[in-house]
Order: structure tokens, then sequence, then C-alpha cells
């Protein structure tokens, strides 16, 4: 089983992001929750880097942080997928491990 990592920060303020694209091995999935959402949309500084990165990691967002912050799924970088906090257990639940990134 693969690794999940969770991203809370923006990508614009901290650089969890990253130092989480550095480490992570391919398999692992990146779950971005609170300002972490902002990574996940489309035409930002960072978005070449999450495409990129897509070809080794699997991406989600948070569905509940990404529409607090005013954002829609229509705005994410193609390949984010958006889950509920079913889907955030359901995640938690099928990795071997969670690493918090803060």
């Amino acid at each position: 089983m693969a690794m999940l990592h969770t991203i809370n920060k923006s990508p614009f303020e901290r650089n969890a992001l990253d130092a989480c694209l550095r480490i992570a091995t391919p398999g692992g999935s990146v779950l971005l929750i609170e300002d972490g959402v902002y990574a996940a949309i489309r035409g930002t500084t960072v978005a070449d880097k999450v495409s990129t990165s897509m070809k080794r990691l699997s991406f989600y967002a948070l569905g509940p942080d990404l529409h607090a912050r005013g954002y829609s799924e229509a705005q994410l970088i193609d390949g984010v997928q958006v889950v509920d906090y079913s889907g955030f257990v359901d995640l938690v639940v099928n990795h071997e491990s969670v690493q918090a990134w803060l």
C-alpha cells in the first residue's frame, strides 16, 4: 500500500507542497485540504507542478474546503478528484500510512 499525504497550507504561503512532491514516492496520493486546495486550482503558478506530478501521484481535493473558499470542481486542474468527508476516510483506510505536511 502507498502513503497518503495531506496538505493543509496554501502553496503560496508555505513550502509544504514542494516538500511533499520531493519526498512522495510513485503510487502515493496527495489530499489537499483547508488552504491546501488552492494547489488544485487551474491556471495558478503551481498548476504545472501539480499536473506534472500526476504522472506518479494521485491528487484529491476536499470538496467542502474547496467550496468554502468559493471554488467549484470546474476550476480544478484536470485529474484532481474531489472527495467529501466520507471519501477522506476512505483514502485514509486505503493507504498504508498518512503523512501530514504542515
